[in-house]
């Protein structure tokens, strides 16, 4: 008797074990005292009853829900019996972990489908934004239920497919709450606003969120005067009607309106004083914000953030930054704020003391600091934190990558803005129009506009932006035509031209020297695109006839003008006057000039320019006292070029870079194989009365001829040479790179600060028109 209780109990212990083991999870309290109980010696195993399916179904759920699908799995293989609620378990679990393919899979297997197994797949296909198979499955489907037609719908209305949702909505047996409610929420969120009030005005028995839906569609269409309709017709407000209403007029300028229904409301909550914080926030009521902010019984994180944003929108920081201190609730919108603000007032050590000293950042943390880097003109601080916010795991959005790019494209860094453009592909968001456009931008600012085309036909939703940069990015080039050709497809298209459209349009003309055409565009924007000229279209137009020496008729434009030239336009005649060596001309442009903008260095320095080529050297000296007494003081030139991600900066006869000698030497090189293809250089553009053999040694080094001397040294043949300047590239060293291209063979592009000029073979893309 002792050995047959011995194997009774290795039996029930065998019976447990095998449980656990297929289950991977032990079983209902119950199950075990059944075995216990029930399990003899010389019995054979019990049929498993409904409720230990009931039992294992839950298991199969509780496991499913914590993510655990082979657990779940496991167990269901382990089931002597299944039934439908099993199979409905694992597949609805398969779809709460996105395991879509499974569920159908098990779906497809199923013995026998009820009503729950054909709306839970159907619902599967609508998440996973396959409405083809849900509307498969639908049509198939042996009977349906309202919860089956409002699946079919909702995920129509999801997709945007509101026409397909109305069919599904009209074809309907029976129709509930949510049915009606799902509809008119579409056409809400869609701003398809005379159909939802269609819908609305055929049934009466609306509850409470209807009416709030449809009130809340016309506040964020700002059409007030109906959503004020709707909120006087509603039975009866809750806390939503009056916060919605407040808010709608609050937001949109009417902050009296809002006021005066701030002290009807009967039921105010911290939304709705919130709301009244936002509202004078957003129409610049800054101190009338902070009367009601104090007068808040409750605020929470969204009020002490909505006061601190007011504060740092007007440059009110130290007031800002007081309010941060008091804060019992900071959150990572409060810190990126207090960012944001000292990055925009030029404190980038304050914005950077808050970065660091944040306990938790986001994408917009980085992203901020990085902005206001750029912004304050740390490039490389800028690049370098887009590169630690990698390391730090933080996933780049799209605005830290338009920053990053934007920075490549100010310090024209385009080996680094390449790598880049392979991380943007990567990450899936380069044919996006907000981060393409950054890319393309930055492509055009730092000399390669081939990329810069391939990146244009990569953006897959072009938008105004995408034309005017390319548009204006061939112009910049010297690539005239190009520039038309992509106005002419933007038209094509129907996107409409704007004002900076024409702006560019007018540039590309002036650059090619397109006198007449851009005379035809210049006269006919308002007629065909409702485009009145403003100051920088009449700029660009000075510009084309300056530049074309027809002075005549560049004054005349100028005298009348609707408006009065601003310094811009005169600089341009100004220029012109230069470039033909009209002295009187330029003359009387410089005064006009030196009266609206007399620290403007680049006038004087024009003006110098054309004494200094006509001898004048009297009136050169009395322009340099002038400098002195007014405190203006001449920018320093200065170029730079990047070699293998680093950025090498050169100025006029520049001794601190480590390979000088070899430069100079170069130079040297250079400068002999020039004079033997016919090179002069153009000693009159110096602005010292000295002997002509000084004149020529000072030309020798400027900065630009010394970086693309440094370029040709270092980059690898075949691969072109970019050269920045943040002046205006000298006559004489426009004219040496053109003799240096021909002689090495090689690509150089120069960018100065009024255009791009591409060296090849001898000539430039400018045609000497610049």
């Amino acid at each position: 008797m002792k050995a047959l209780r011995g194997r009774h109990r290795l039996k029930q212990l065998r019976s447990i074990n095998e449980l656990k083991t297929n289950s991977n999870s032990y079983p209902s309290k119950k199950t075990l005292t059944q075995i216990n109980q029930n399990v003899n010696w010389y019995d054979k195993p019990r049929p498993v009853g409904d409720s230990d399916i009931k039992q294992w179904n839950m298991t199969i759920s509780t496991h499913m829900r914590n993510s655990q699908l082979d657990s779940a799995l496991h167990v269901f293989n382990s089931m002597p019996r299944r039934s439908s609620v099993s199979y409905n378990a694992m597949i609805s679990g398969y779809l709460m972990n996105g395991r879509f393919d499974l569920a159908r899979n098990l779906f497809d297997e199923m013995p026998e489908r009820d009503l729950v197994s054909w709306n839970v797949m159907i619902s599967g296909c609508v998440r996973n934004n396959n409405l083809a198979a849900a509307r498969q499955l639908f049509e198939k489907m042996p009977e349906r239920d309202v919860v089956s037609w409002n699946a079919m719908l909702s995920g129509y209305a999801q997709n945007g497919c509101i026409d397909e949702a109305r069919k599904i909505f009209d074809r309907m047996p029976y129709k509930n709450s949510i049915s009606w409610n799902a509809l008119l929420a579409t056409y809400v969120q869609n701003g398809r606003m005379e159909e939802a009030c269609r819908l609305f005005e055929s049934k009466s028995d609306w509850d409470l969120v209807s009416w709030n839906c449809l009130m809340g569609g016309f506040v964020k269409k700002k059409m007030l005067v109906d959503a004020r309709r709707v909120f006087d017709r509603i039975p009866f407000r809750d806390k939503i009607s009056w916060n919605t209403i407040i808010t709608g007029y609050a937001q949109n300028g009417e902050i009296e309106e809002a006021r005066r229904l701030f002290n009807e409301s009967p039921v105010r909550d911290v939304f709705t004083w919130t709301a009244m914080v936002s509202g004078y926030v957003q129409n610049g009521l800054v101190d009338e914000a902070r009367e009601i902010f104090d007068e808040m019984p409750q605020k929470n994180a969204v009020s002490w953030n909505a006061m601190i944003a007011g504060y740092v929108q007007c440059k009110r920081v130290d007031m800002a930054r007081k309010l941060f201190e008091e804060m019992p609730c900071r959150d990572v919108t409060t810190w990126n704020t207090m960012i944001t603000g000292y990055a925009q007032i030029g404190e980038i050590a304050y914005a950077r003391d808050f970065f660091d000293r944040m306990p938790r950042r986001d994408t917009v943390s980085w992203a901020a600091m990085i902005a206001g880097y750029a912004q304050s003109g740390y490039s490389e601080e800028a690049l370098w934190l887009f590169v630690e916010m990698k390391r730090d795991g933080e996933r780049l959005n799209r605005s830290s990558f338009a920053c990053a790019l934007s920075t490549c494209a100010h310090i024209a860094a385009l080996e680094l803005g390449n790598q880049l453009h392979g991380r943007l592909v990567k990450a899936g968001y380069e044919s996006g129009s907000f981060v393409g456009n950054a890319l393309l931008l930055m492509y055009c600012k730092c000399g390669g506009i081939e990329e810069a085309c391939s990146a244009f036909a990569e953006i897959m939703e072009k938008d105004i932006v995408s034309w005017n940069t390319m548009i204006a990015g061939y112009a910049r080039h010297g690539f005239g035509i190009e520039a038309l050709e992509i106005f002419e497809s933007m038209k094509a298209t129907g996107v409409k031209p704007n004002d900076t459209t024409m702006v560019g349009v007018l540039s590309a003309c002036s650059h090619a020297g397109l006198v007449d055409r851009g005379m035809e565009y210049f006269y006919s924007m308002n007629q065909d695109y409702g485009i009145t000229a403003n100051s920088r279209h009449y700029t660009c137009m000075v510009d084309l006839l300056g530049r074309a020496g027809r002075l005549d008729e560049a004054q005349k434009l100028i005298k009348n003008m609707p408006f009065e030239p601003d310094a811009a336009t005169w600089g341009a005649l100004l220029g012109a006057s230069r470039i033909h060596g009209n002295t009187k001309l330029a003359e009387t442009a410089a005064e006009l000039i030196f009266e609206m903008e007399p620290e403007n260095a680049g006038m004087y320095v024009l003006l110098s320019n054309l004494y200094a080529a006509s001898g004048r050297w009297a009136d050169v000296s009395k322009m340099r006292l002038k400098m002195r007494d007014t405190g203006v003081k001449k920018v320093p030139g200065y170029s730079w070029l990047e070699v293998q991600n680093k950025i090498h900066t050169f100025s006029v006869g520049d001794s601190c870079h480590p390979d000088r000698d070899k430069i100079y030497a170069y130079l040297e090189e250079l400068d002999l194989k020039m004079k033997r293809e016919g090179y002069v250089s153009s000693t009159n553009l110096i602005l010292h009365d000295v002997n002509e053999e000084e004149k020529e040694h000072m030309l020798k080094y400027h900065s630009e001829k010394l970086a693309v001397a440094y370029g040709i040294l270092s980059i690898p043949a075949g691969r072109p040479i970019r050269v920045i300047k943040n002046l205006r590239v000298c006559e004489d060293c426009h004219n040496a790179i053109k003799y240096i291209s021909n002689i090495v063979g090689r690509l150089i592009i120069l960018r100065d600060s009024n255009r791009f000029h591409h060296f090849r073979e001898g000539s430039c893309s400018c045609g000497d028109y610049w």
